[in-house]
């Protein structure tokens, strides 16, 4: 269980600096998060630690991430905000 202290962490991570990733992030944490396995959880906190312009890339599907944690937790993402 994430304490608030992480959760209020975690949001202020997922507030990027372009608008879109925002959009994505911010309501995939307080509204799917908590429901990921911790393996999963893990790999959204790692995916944080990476690069705007990457995060974009790979959120607009130009370009997949190398690392298979990244791949999963980004299919996860774009798997819950496409029907």
């Amino acid at each position: 269980m994430t304490s608030p202290a992480e959760f209020n962490q975690l949001f202020w991570h997922s507030r990027r600096g372009m608008l879109e990733l925002d959009l994505l992030l911010v309501p995939f944490l307080q509204e799917a998060y908590s429901q990921l396995s911790l393996a999963d959880q893990a790999c959204y906190k790692k995916l944080l630690a990476q690069e705007d312009t990457e995060l974009f890339q790979w959120f607009m599907q130009k370009s997949a991430p190398d690392d298979p944690d990244l791949q999963r937790i980004v299919s996860i993402i774009l798997n819950r905000v496409q029907p």
